[in-house]
């Protein structure tokens, strides 16, 4: 795997507490959109989802995150709320557009986020886990299947996750967070994702 490449392929940007992610996709904004929407899909990429999967209705990522699907406009926009565990909830909305090299991907991770959890961890909280999220969407716009199980603790997906908590560092920093601060919440973050690194 390119690490660099992979982490450069994402542009990073954070808006006080609201996380954006940018991709471009060397792939058709339908086939795009299906993979963003489609359960059997979503589930060879991401994780198994279960529910009422229109609008209006109520989805459920297996041991991970639930919530209501609030806006849902083939091929383009797609928002759902975010609730994990006892966290209030959070909203992320999805948005494509073609481009002449395939299809762009921009994923908005907003809401109120608990003071203490964002001091503590900054952007790379829900930052590293979107990264590993569009990395598993282009292997399998690519045709190949998401990492064995168990990759999670591999020395190459610890690899890849410290070099993304080292990019929301960066992207926090430029957002204006006092540079100490965001160093300290992404060696926070990296050793929450990657125990072993530190």
């Amino acid at each position: 795997m390119d690490i660099a490449g992979e982490i450069n392929a994402i542009r990073r940007e954070v808006r006080g507490r609201v996380v954006v992610l940018q991709r471009e996709y060397p792939a058709e904004i339908e086939d795009v959109w299906g993979a963003c929407t489609d359960p059997e899909r979503i589930g060879r990429w991401f994780l198994p989802v279960s529910g009422d999967l229109r609008l209006g209705g109520r989805y459920q990522l297996e041991g991970n995150a639930g919530g209501e699907i609030l806006k849902c406009e083939r091929p383009r926009l797609l928002r759902v709320s975010w609730i994990f565990g006892d966290a209030a909830a959070t909203f992320v909305e999805v948005r494509l557009s073609s481009i002449d090299s395939g299809t762009k991907f921009v994923l908005e991770h907003s809401g109120d986020v608990d003071e203490k959890f964002w001091e503590q961890f900054g952007p790379g909280a829900v930052g590293v886990g979107w990264d590993l999220t569009v990395f598993g969407l282009a292997l399998h716009l690519a045709g190949v299947d998401r990492p064995h199980e168990g990759w999670e603790s591999s020395p190459e997906a610890g690899e890849l996750m410290t070099a993304s908590a080292a990019a929301w560092r960066a992207a926090h920093e430029a957002s204006g967070e006092d540079p100490a601060q965001a160093k300290a919440a992404a060696e926070r973050t990296t050793a929450f994702y990657v125990p072993k690194a530190q």
